[in-house]
């Protein structure tokens, strides 16, 4: 069977004939002659022997080309039959008819290009002559984009290039085909540029003296560029097959399909101005002005085929390349048959080409066989004809089309127009984005120097698409080669910010908007901000880059007028994208934290190792990679880390600063330091030099004496000194040895002295004075002939030659002489040096190639020049920095500076959010600003920074309007501004999730809790507290308006109606719908914010937020100015509930709370709501606390601050005190050991059970100097000043009740033997037993009169729930004998006592006008000074709302209610109950106290269980309370405390007492209360007292005759029966010397007999 290949090359043979013989030419009326014409001979020879063969392949590709080829060639034939051959040609090359591994295919394709390139025919019409150039296009195309093409030389390439660029620059052309060539020129860049990777660095020999150059007509094109051998770069070469876009973030091919990337463009979509912008989205756009469907469509169709798979050789196959795809790009035109011949095999060559490339890449193209992208390989062959054979083309092709390329660019050639620079800059970013350039050192030099300098200079040009184009370009550049672009980074991202902070009105807004937008890009390549921190922040002579930036942008994120631009939001963007970048890789670490813990550190290696191998080509894999990094920095050290980086075993050269590869922090730190100083001593020695140096000197930065070497070094490097001031400085007189040093730093070694002059002259300014000139010039030819060899005769030879080169510079160079002369030819300049080589001439080669380079290029002097000269002369030093170790620029990981980039920024971007958040109403600015503020918490967080984070939460509590609004209008504000409850939000979450690193920030976040909580929106839990007094255990700090206890409130509110006027009533309207919908807004928000979770997730902070959460809470304490109640008992309570949860660790801010309590109760001067809500609180705490051993004594001592308290003071709180110490002892007897912590407790009860006044040694020793008293003792004040004492304690009661009661308080004895005295204090010191506590401690008993029946204290006022909690609270110890110990057992017994004493005749003294004794809250709660009106009514307005709080009886009035007595009736039974359970089980309980110390040998106090001790410490004040009790005017307590009296003297246990015991007995119980019994106790109840009387004498006989006996051993015995005697003789005359009723005399007189 015949190939059907043949049929396609006859048929097409057969179009083309029939085309010429119908042309005009061959249209005689004769029969053409087909032998005589060649072309028509040619097709005949050809179709003989396709007639011949069964398989095209069986001829070579060459013999079936070349009929047509000829047609092509020849300028006989017109334009229609050229387009006829190329047509054909290009259908052969479309349909793969030529065989790429035919040995003949190479030959074949060179000629094919070569008569492309040279088609030639006859014109006609420009129409018609454009359609022919348009397939010359298409041929081309095709032939570089097949798999074929690949067998092209780099001649032929070249070529190729070139007639596309010319039709493409022709402007007579029409635009569509010039657009159209434009495509072309896209495809065939991105191909040649995306098989950069098979390609190697060729030896210099071979790089063409022969390669053509491309010569364009623009006249800058034929310039050739110096080739420069440099050493490769570390960077490997990329062996994957790459996709077009490079592996750059750049979209990739966005709608490609089988036309090699070309996409189809809809009619009219492109302008020229649009061009840019198209070219952004896609690569290969190349801004088409307008385009038919139909046109475009039948010049790409016939490519769709075969080329697809050569155009882009690494995408993989998208969804759009299948083949069903082709049939709606083609319109039905007949491809099927074609595409058997590639389609299917697309996928095949993509695979082919990744193994193909790692083949090709390691070996030169010339010394081995090359293989072609199908995967063929081909034997470099000799051709039949020449003998010279067809190498394949490579890099030098491709770097000439660079060079070429990169030389339309120069925005000062004027041959350049705009669409030539813009085709430039488009090109090569294809180009840029195709390949990865900087493995390739022969390309790297061209894009270091020339490149980026067009690139630059195109920076400063108005014209947008131009400057556009220049923008991305750069981009792709800084993205991929940046480590060798140090100095050109820094130059670009300055001239940025220039364009970004100019002033210049003419200047485009669009300008800025692209510059801010081209930064944000590069701050968002992984580590590319910290490689600019370390590369040029930390280098002593680059700019502070990182750092300036962070400054600009923040400026610029402030807008002037107020108004809010894109400029401002995209500089927000890039200060953003750092903390975006910083807070992914704290994210990271604490995931990598939490999966260390999970994992061993092998395995996390190895898994770290695998994903840097699959990821890095992605921008994904480029964070994976650097977090994986940051592991293994901590892991393995910073050595391991950089084996990562290079893929050659090369070693990574480190700059002379840096210690290491990875310098720390500190360390860095240092080298900034160490720059201010530089920097600084910089600008002393611009201004003069002498005191530069001198303060590089006092800083340790120089050597002290000068080392000139060191210096002369400084002046060399420091690229920021004052040229001219170095000329000067070194040319000094002084300095001649610092001249020879600078000198030697230069290496003149091999340079022609023009080319060493010129060096040297660069460095500085040469001063004007001729002596000076001679001075640096001899030293310079001194050193230069010394390590040249000698060169010259002499050295002074040397010197003239310099002299006249500078000579010949002026005289070429300086416009001022060119004026007036005419400039130095070569001859002359040759006379001028002849002889002066030592009598001899200098070699004239040599000074004929000074000539011209001085010609050519002017010697540039430092601080002359402007304009482009001075361009060239700083590019020049950047590129000279940039070749010395200087231009080292080190990659490290992303995220390994973090804490350092951080510290720098957090301040700008926190001010710019702040501005923003508000000034913007856009609700996406506002989320992104919210969520710039989250990542700058969470890495403040991370790094522990809380001054950042404290300036965060104030920057935001700001916003949330809490603390600027009133609180009348907060609810009805703050519910209605979303923006303020957003911020509300957020300031709650941080605070929540990063409460630990918060310091100063609490005290903002307390005062926004406290205007919630004035503001009524805090959640009820938080504003009910715990009580002691309410029968719920609850109090609201805020009290809800309620009708009061009286009852008046409805009376009262009924009359406000009635005389309330109309306009009153319509003022006190209620609020309306809207402020209602937003008080519920902001209730829920608040609800939202969980403020509560700051108290019980308190217990998580760490110890140092904790304590300074505490001190914000103290610190609203009552203050003159701004003093709240209210307020200051909610921080109270807060503060409370915070230590309650924090018990664990209370003993580390034990003292603080300790201390404001101290301030509130002791300080206070007055009773008041904060003062009862401190004093709850203490007991609160204490009831918590004491179960932990560690702080239970310091909390029992904290107790003592309630008897610290006024006495006044304390009476008012006296219920709640009582009720909690009830509390507490339930709780915690068994937890209270100590003696001193009884006594404390004691202490109290007695003071608000009896209204005992506070031990005079807590008043005293505590108190501080300030207090209002505290000098005076109590005994002082009580003895000496009892008008005084009420009116300090705040009684105003009827005096006269007072001082009767004051009398009867204190009986005096009639006696012989008592002390005749009205007080208690002045005791007769023989007769008297001092109570005192264990050991020598200072806290002793009051001396007590042991020979009265009172304790002779001093009473005040006592409360009688409170007098009944605490006898609850005493006999819950004394029936419990476990909680009756040897520490307690006498202060039971004295408070037993105490309470008698306070309970006698119902307590009655206590009752004199209630009313003044009433805790009024209504006053104590009227605030000082209110911060303004509204608060002022607000205030008046809720304390009158409160219930009165009253410590009397609820239902009392005046006087003495009825139901009163039935209390302290039982009161007094219980304590007479109380005394005689302790008298009986007394004995019992000293003997096994007793018995317990025996077995423990550390005991301390000795406890003795005989009758003595009995006698002292319990059974003689029992006594004595029972026998005051005998004295209390109710009758009922009368006699059943003289039956427990009578009990307890009969009982057994006091029989073992001896005579001196009964005789005090005597003395101290039975005689005082004889004496007590005559007087008229109750008047009301005479009967009841002559009982009482008669039943008091009975037992004193009973007991003196019981025990008669011993008693008459005693030598006291006659005084004792005395005054027994006595006692009897006055109870006979008992009615007529005190009663005045005489029908008692009988009664009283029976007694005597008894």
């Amino acid at each position: 069977m015949v190939d059907k290949n043949i049929y396609i090359v006859q048929g097409e043979i057969c179009t083309v004939v029939s085309a010429i013989k119908r042309n005009s030419r061959w249209n005689t009326h004769t029969p053409l002659d087909e032998e005589q014409d060649p072309l028509l001979n040619s097709f005949s020879h050809l179709k003989e022997i396709l007639n011949n063969i069964k398989e095209l392949s069986d001829v070579e590709p060459n013999i079936f080309l070349r009929p047509f080829l000829e047609v092509v060639r020849s300028e006989d034939t017109t334009g229609p039959i050229t387009g006829l051959a190329l047509t054909s040609v290009n259908k052969f090359l479309s349909y793969g008819l030529i065989d790429a591994n035919h040995e003949a295919a190479a030959e074949a394709i060179e000629n094919m290009a070569d008569a492309v390139t040279h088609a030639r025919f006859v014109g006609t019409d420009p129409a018609s002559d454009e359609v022919v150039l348009m397939k010359i296009l298409q041929v081309l195309r095709t032939l570089l984009l097949t798999p074929v093409g690949a067998h092209l030389t780099n001649e032929s390439v070249c070529e190729i290039m070139q007639s596309c660029f010319r039709i493409c620059f022709e402007m007579r052309l029409s635009e569509l085909l010039r657009k159209s060539a434009e495509h072309t020129l896209v495809d065939m860049v991105q191909l040649l540029f995306s098989r950069l990777p098979q390609f190697k660095e060729e030896a210099k020999s071979f790089v063409g003296a022969n390669m053509k150059k491309l010569k364009m007509r623009a006249g800058g094109m034929s310039e050739s560029s110096k080739w420069k051998k440099q050493k490769r770069s570390p960077r490997p070469p990329r062996h994957m097959v790459r996709s077009a876009t490079g592996g750059l973030d750049q979209p990739t091919l966005s709608n490609n399909n089988l036309s090699g990337g070309v996409p189809f463009i809809e009619q009219g979509s492109l302008s020229v101005s649009d061009s840019v912008a198209s070219s952004m989205s896609s690569p290969t756009d190349s801004g088409l002005e307008t385009c038919s469907k139909a046109t475009s469509r039948e010049d790409l169709t016939d490519l769709d085929q075969s080329s697809s798979a050569s155009t882009t050789p690494g995408m993989a196959p998208s969804p759009s390349t299948e083949p069903g795809h082709l049939d709606s790009q083609t319109e039905g035109r007949p491809v099927e048959r074609a595409q058997s011949a590639s389609v299917e095999s697309i996928p095949e060559v993509l695979e082919d080409r990744d193994s193909v490339a790692e083949q090709s890449d390691s070996a030169s193209v010339h010394d081995m066989d090359y293989v072609n992208p199908r995967g063929v390989r081909f034997t470099p062959q000799q051709t039949q004809r020449d003998g010279a054979a067809l190498v394949p083309y490579g890099l030098p092709c491709l770097r000439e089309l660079f060079r070429f390329l990169i030389s339309l660019t120069n925005p000062h050639d004027r041959h350049n127009t705009d669409a030539m620079m813009h085709m430039g800059l488009q090109l090569l970013t294809v180009a840029l984005e195709a390949a990865h350039i900087a493995p390739y050192q022969s390309l790297l030099c061209l894009v270091k120097d020339e490149l980026c300098r067009h690139l630059f200079q195109l920076l400063t040009v108005d014209r947008l698409n131009l400057y556009a184009a220049s923008l991305r370009a750069c981009f792709l550049l800084f993205e991929s080669m940046r480590e060798h672009l140090k100095f050109q980074l820094e130059m670009y991202l300055k001239k940025l910010m220039d364009i970004i902070t100019s002033e210049n009105l003419k200047m485009p807004y669009e300008m800025k908007e692209m510059a801010l937008e081209a930064l944000v890009q590069l701050l968002r390549i992984p580590s590319f901000v910290t490689e600019l921190y370390i590369n040029h922040d930390c280098d002593f002579y680059c700019s502070n880059l990182f750092e300036d930036l962070t400054k600009l942008l923040s400026k610029n994120a402030f807008p002037v007028s107020g108004q809010l631009y894109t400029t401002h939001l995209l500089s927000l963007e890039a200060l953003l994208t750092v903390i975006d970048s910083t807070e992914a890789h704290c994210q990271a670490k604490v995931l990598n934290n939490t999966a260390q813990q999970d994992q061993s550190t092998e395995t996390m290696l190895a898994e770290g190792v695998d994903l840097t191998s699959d990821s890095t080509e992605t921008t994904t894999g480029i964070v994976c990679f650097s977090q994986m990094l940051d592991i293994l920095i901590i892991i393995v050290g910073c050595d391991h880390v950089f084996s990562f980086f290079s893929a050659e075993k090369k070693e990574i050269k480190i700059p002379q600063r840096f210690s290491c590869c990875l310098p720390d922090s500190q360390e860095l730190l240092e080298i900034r330091n160490r720059k201010k100083l530089l920097n600084s001593g910089t600008e002393q020695f611009n201004q003069k030099p002498k005191k530069g140096i001198q303060f590089l000197q006092e800083k340790g930065l120089l050597s002290s004496p000068m080392d000139n070497n060191e210096v002369a070094q400084w002046l060399r490097e420091n690229p920021r000194l004052d040229k001219k001031q170095i000329g000067e400085f070194i040319s000094d007189r002084r300095h001649m040895e610092l001249l020879d040093s600078f000198v030697n730093t230069f290496t003149f070694q091999g340079l022609r002295i023009d080319e060493a002059l010129r060096l040297y002259l660069e460095a500085f300014r040469l001063p004007g004075e001729a002596p000076v000139i001679h001075r640096l010039l001899e030293t310079f030819t001194d050193t230069w002939h010394k390590v040249n060899g000698s060169p010259f005769m002499t050295n002074d030879a040397g010197f003239a030659l310099a002299y006249a080169v500078i000579m010949l510079n002026t005289d070429q160079h300086n416009h001022n002489v060119r004026k007036q002369n005419i400039p130095m030819t070569v001859e002359q300049f040759k006379k001028n040096l002849k002889g002066v080589n030592g009598n001899t001439d200098f070699d004239q080669d040599m000074l004929e190639d000074i000539y011209n380079a001085i010609k050519n290029e002017e010697i540039v002097m430092p601080d002359e020049q402007s304009g482009l000269v001075k361009e060239n002369y700083v590019w020049s030093v950047l590129l000279h920095r940039g070749a010395t170790p200087e231009g080292i620029f080190l990659h490290v990981p992303a995220g390994v500076y973090d804490h350092d980039l951080f510290t720098m920024t957090w301040g700008p971007t926190i001010a710019a959010l702040s501005y923003v958040f508000d000034k913007s109403l856009d609700d996406n600015i506002i989320q992104k600003a919210i969520a710039g503020f989250r990542k700058c918490a969470m890495i403040s967080a991370h790094y522990g920074f809380s001054d950042v984070f404290d300036n965060l939460i104030i920057s935001l509590c700001k916003f949330t309007t809490l603390s600027s609004e009133s609180v009348e209008n907060l609810p009805t504000v703050f519910g209605s501004n979303m923006k303020a409850q957003i911020a509300a939000k957020t300031v709650f979450h941080l605070a929540h999730r990063h409460g630990d690193i918060l310091r100063e920030g609490w005290k903002n976040i307390m005062d926004s809790m406290l205007q919630l909580f004035r503001a009524e929106l805090l959640p009820k839990a938080m504003v009910e507290v715990e009580d002691f007094v309410e029968p719920n255990g609850k109090i609201s700090l805020q009290r809800e308006e309620t009708p009061s206890n009286r009852g008046e409130s409805a009376v009262l509110s009924f009359v406000n109606w009635l005389t309330l006027s109309g306009a009153e009533q319509s003022g006190l309207r209620g609020p309306t719908t809207e402020n209602q919908e937003a008080k519920q807004a902001a209730v829920l928000c608040i609800k939202q914010c969980d403020p509560e979770k700051l108290i019980t997730e308190s217990k998580f902070l760490q110890l140092e937020s904790l304590q300074e959460l505490m001190k914000a809470l103290i610190s609203v304490t009552p203050d003159e100015e701004t003093y709240d109640e209210e307020d200051a008992a909610f921080c109270l309570e807060m503060l409370l509930r915070i230590v309650m949860e924090n018990r664990d660790r209370v003993s580390c801010v034990w003292q603080t709370v300790r201390d404001h309590l101290y301030h509130l109760c002791v300080q206070a001067t007055e009773s008041c709501f904060l003062v009862e809500r401190a004093v709850v609180g203490l007991i609160r705490l204490a009831i918590r606390l004491l179960r932990r051993e560690d702080i239970s004594s310091q909390v029992l001592l904290s107790l003592r601050l309630l008897l610290m308290m006024k006495p006044h003071v304390l009476a008012r709180v006296s219920r709640e005190v009582a009720y909690g110490l009830h509390e507490l002892l339930k709780t915690n007897a068994a937890n209270i050991h100590s003696a001193d912590d009884w006594f404390t407790l004691f202490s109290l009860i007695e003071c608000i059970g009896a209204g005992m006044k506070p031990p005079a040694s807590f008043q005293v020793t505590s108190t501080s100097p300030d207090m209002d008293t505290g000098a005076q003792s109590d005994s002082e004040l009580s003895s000496h000043h009892p008008s005084e004492v009420s009116l300090d304690r705040g009684y105003t009661s009827d005096s006269e009740v007072y001082t009767e009661h004051g009398k009867s308080r204190m009986p005096r004895s009639v006696t012989d033997v008592d002390v005749a005295n009205s007080g208690w204090l002045v005791v007769g010191k023989d007769d008297l037993d001092i109570n005192k506590l264990s050991g020598s401690k200072p806290l002793v008993n009051p001396l007590v009169n042991q020979y009265s029946l009172t304790l002779g204290q001093d009473m005040g006022f006592h409360d009688t729930k409170s007098l009944i909690k605490c006898v609850e609270s005493l006999s819950f110890i004394v029936r419990d004998a476990a909680h009756v110990t040897p520490e307690n057992f006498e202060l039971c017994v004295k408070a037993i006592r105490v309470f008698v004493e306070a309970s006698l005749n119902g307590g009655y003294r206590t009752h004199e006008k209630k009313k003044n004794h009433k805790y009024d809250s209504q006053k104590s709660r009227v605030r000082r000074k209110p911060r303004d009106k509204e608060m002022a009514s607000r205030r008046s307005k809720t304390s009158s709302q409160r219930p009165s709080r009253s410590h009397s009886d609820d239902e009392e009035d005046e006087g003495v209610p009825a139901s009163y007595h039935t209390v302290s009736l039982q009161v007094s039974q219980d304590l007479l109950d109380l005394m005689h359970t302790l008298h009986t089980r007394a004995a019992s309980i000293y003997s096994s106290w007793a018995e317990e110390q025996r077995h423990l040998e550390d005991a301390g106090k000795k406890i003795e269980a005989d009758s003595q001790t009995l006698w002292t410490s319990c059974w003689c004040p029992l006594l004595q309370g029972i026998a005051w009790l005998c004295c209390d005017a109710r009758r009922q307590v009368r006699m059943q405390a003289l039956t427990y009296l009578q009990r307890a003297l009969l009982v057994h246990d006091l029989q073992t007492l001896d005579a001196v015991e009964w005789e005090s007995c005597f003395n101290k119980v039975l005689f005082p209360l004889l004496t007590k019994l005559l007087d008229n106790i109750s008047p009301a109840d005479v009967g009841g007292m002559e009982e009482t009387r008669m039943r008091a004498c009975t037992l004193l006989s009973k007991v003196f005759l019981q025990h008669l006996s011993p008693l008459l051993s005693l030598p006291t015995f006659a005084a004792l029966w005395l005054t027994i005697l006595d006692f009897m003789d006055k109870y006979m005359h008992a009615g007529s010397s005190d009663l005045d009723l005489p029908q008692h005399h009988l009664g009283t007189h029976r007694l005597l007999p008894a």
